[in-house]
């Protein structure tokens, strides 16, 4: 064990840091005032909260790329382009006979004359299959493409869903998928798992509460935080709605990361206040301690969390995911430091009642230094650091290694329940039809005219080098249609679909490559490299993909540069030491890479299905979902950390010795981080029943690193690499130290949830 230079181990008692909590005192005396204000403000926002989802967008992720503009130019300009929605109508006497075609008939008139449909496009209408007839020929497709934006068309789709679920069709069984078809049904999806993710969650976490709490009384307070919390943010949401696109998305993120960090906040609050109890403090003593303690703590940790939930506001396509995670972050720290202690002041020593299992509950005091089970097993770790941290990083190595084949794609039907309506058409055109698996690719050439000789021959020379592309069947113009190089069809499909307007033209390009497989990416990059016209502008959902991609690798190193900046800068306010902060950022990227491989190996390979509740394997995770995690479960495992750094910095600026303080504050920490962790993990965990694949990725993710860190990480890396580092831990040059002293150390008294020192700091001994 290192050793430095030894304080006493002595405390100011806890009246001494009451008499400078100000703002805790205040709110013991305000009590009525705050709960008033804060219940004035819940029925106030109930309503505003309830409505935010009509508001919302059904995108998780809102597109602001190459592809989006050729899709709403294709829309706007030339009223054509990839269908909107795809109807699938199967008739047992095949889609020729005669009964079938008047029953289509009949359903594309009604199609029609829907409000917001701008085209309808069929087997039927052309007389000839291009992929729209089956390979039995049984059913056929009607193609339909919607006005207006994606809410305006998930709004159509699910209008048009219930008048192809009409019986009057005669012969014709009717199923519909696409692109609007799958974005109503996964807000819908949606909304229906985050309710039953509520039920599920809720009473859970009381129940772990309750076991953490050892009081029912107690473990109703987190969740009431919680619940405050998640309107407010909801509420802020529904007004910022209607300024700028939020996505749908949001909605489950604030009530997972909300209630989550609700309860981390509460718990640690609520546990140093009844620690004060315990100690003969009056009430208004310990809720004034608790709040200039245990409160600045959160504070540092809600900002630490908020400012990880910033840096994906350099992803235009993710900054509504980040005004919510900043939202309700800060939320969840005010009214744990506001309402909680409020609450606190009024219930007293009643807050330890109604305890279920007393008859099995221990009385052990919290903050036992020796001999508890946290404090050996740090001793333990610190004996044998280098092979306890070679095996732990082993081991994350080893849970990272599916990463390295990671592959990519965007949420279609397969996101949603195998059983759902719209997932099973998707299915059947998927393998019914020869065009299966594929999309095709849209090239707009902006501005230019093909009207006159030369550049209709320009326009024909680049068809036939698009058209002898690696996996492209044929290639659609205004002047024919082409394949292999070559002209196969003259006159083109111009009279159903308008490859020219006064923006220009445009070209489909059929191939034979999925969307999200890299054949099909590679072909976005061949036709915006390859020699055009004019500057070509690629859309479909191949295009999308590659858009996102590039968008955020772009804007991936400055997004790290603010959560690595400002990370390291409130680690070193809050600590003194240089290398607290690198270590801390380290080992979450270590154990964040180990989730991402996990996903991998359950989410793109299908493995442990049973596992995480049955889902459809698409062979890939989508492309936003890692980014999401990083951020979000970065902040949480920082939420962590700053709890645990508190106690530890406290007992070395006591003690002066690395060892003991790690040892120390591993045992006043480890069994609240534990609780913590659970109960956090409980709460994502909810996420994983929903139906929606990605909701299930990010329930399972979040979760999985929350347990990495507070088990590998906080209880077996952590103190391994500071008995390595020993001193060198809290060492900073003389003039960052004295800066961060005034500021880390200007509440001389220490808790679990704050960092100052009764003694003098040993560091400048």
């Amino acid at each position: 064990m290192d050793t430095g230079v030894r304080a006493r181990d002595t405390r100011k008692p806890a009246d001494e840091a009451a008499g400078r909590g100000r703002a805790g005192a205040w709110l013991a005396r305000s009590r009525w005032r705050m709960l008033l204000a804060g219940a004035l403000l819940t029925v106030l926002a109930v309503p505003v909260a309830l409505g935010a989802e009509s508001r919302m967008t059904s995108s998780q992720f809102v597109a602001h790329t190459e592809a989006a503009t050729v899709d709403r130019m294709l829309d706007e300009e030339f009223r054509a382009g990839d269908p909107h929605m795809v109807v699938l109508a199967r008739a047992a006497g095949g889609v020729d006979a005669a009964g079938t075609r008047t029953a289509v008939r009949s359903l594309t008139t009604a199609l029609r004359h829907r409000p917001g449909v701008t085209q309808v496009r069929s087997y039927w209408d052309s007389g000839h299959p291009r992929g729209l007839r089956s390979k039995d020929g049984r059913t056929g497709l009607l193609l339909v493409r919607l006005r207006g934006g994606d809410e305006d068309r998930a709004a159509r789709a699910g209008e048009i869903l219930s008048l192809v679920s009409d019986a009057r069709w005669g012969p014709l069984r009717l199923s519909v998928t696409g692109e609007a078809a799958v974005q109503a049904a996964l807000k819908e999806q949606m909304q229906h798992d985050l309710v039953r993710a509520e039920l599920i969650a809720l009473p859970g976490a009381l129940v772990l509460l309750i076991l953490a709490f050892g009081s029912v009384v107690a473990a109703l307070l987190p969740l009431g935080v919680g619940v405050l919390t998640i309107l407010g943010a909801l509420s802020a949401l529904s007004g910022l709605a209607a300024v700028v696109d939020v996505s749908v998305f949001s909605l489950n993120l604030v009530t997972a990361v909300g209630l989550g960090l609700a309860i981390d906040y509460s718990l640690f609050i609520t546990t140093r206040f009844r620690e004060q109890l315990a100690h003969g403090d009056s009430v208004p003593t310990a809720v004034a301690t608790a709040v200039a303690t245990a409160g600045r703590t959160v504070w540092f940790s809600a900002l630490t969390v908020a400012f990880a939930f910033a840096a994906p506001l350099v992803f235009p396509s993710m900054r509504s995911l980040a005004y919510a995670g900043i939202l309700v972050t800060l939320l969840a720290a005010v009214v744990a430091t506001t309402v909680l202690p409020a609450v606190l002041a009024l219930l007293g020593s009643r807050v330890t009642r109604l305890d279920p299992l007393r008859r099995w509950h221990r009385t052990r005091p919290l903050t036992a230094h020796e001999g508890g089970f946290w404090y050996r097993l740090a001793r333990a770790v610190m004996r044998k650091p280098v092979p306890v941290a070679l095996a732990v990083v082993a081991l994350l190595t080893l849970l990272a290694a599916p990463f390295l084949h990671a592959r990519f794609g965007l949420d279609d039907d397969r996101a949603l329940p195998a059983g759902h309506a719209v997932h099973a058409a998707g299915e059947r055109q998927r393998t019914e039809f020869a065009a299966a698996g594929s999309a095709p690719v849209t090239v707009v050439l902006k501005g230019f005219d093909p009207s006159a000789s030369a550049p209709r021959k320009a326009l024909a020379d680049y068809a036939r080098r698009v058209s002898a592309l690696p996996t492209v069947r044929s290639v659609t113009t205004v002047g024919g249609a082409y394949a292999h190089g070559r002209l196969v069809d003259p006159a083109g499909r111009g009279a159903d679909a308008p490859y020219r307007a006064r923006a220009g033209t445009w070209l489909e390009v059929a191939t034979t490559a999925g969307p999200y497989t890299r054949p099909g990416t590679r072909l976005v990059q061949r036709l915006r490299a390859l020699p055009a016209p004019v500057a070509p502008l690629v859309g479909g959902a191949a295009a999308e993909l590659v858009d996102t991609e590039d968008e955020l690798l772009a804007r991936m190193p400055w997004a790290l540069a603010v959560i690595g900046v400002t990370t390291f800068a409130l680690l070193f306010l809050f600590t003194g030491g240089l290398l607290i902060p690198i270590k801390a950022i380290v080992l979450n990227l270590l154990s964040l890479t180990a989730t991402f491989g996990s996903l991998v190996y359950v989410f793109q390979e299908g493995h442990l299905r049973w596992l995480v509740g049955d889902f459809n394997p698409s062979g890939y995770i989508d492309v936003g979902m890692p980014i999401l995690i990083f951020f979000v479960a970065f902040g949480l495992s920082m939420d962590y950390e700053v709890f645990l750094l508190s106690r530890i910095a406290e007992e070395y600026a006591v003690t002066g010795d690395n060892g003991l303080a790690v040892a120390r504050g591993l045992q006043r920490t480890g069994r609240l981080i534990t609780a913590a962790a659970a109960l956090f993990a409980a709460v994502l965990i909810a996420l994983a029943t929903s139906g929606v694949s990605s909701l299930k990725t990010l329930g399972v993710g979040l979760a999985l690193a929350v347990v990495l860190d507070a088990t590998l990480v906080r209880a077996l890396l952590v103190p391994a690499l500071m008995r390595l580092l020993g001193r060198a831990n809290w060492w900073s040059p003389a003039p960052l130290r004295r800066f961060a002293g005034r500021l880390s150390h200007g509440d001389r008294t220490h808790d679990a949830g704050g960092l100052s020192g009764g003694e003098a700091d040993p560091r400048r001994h």
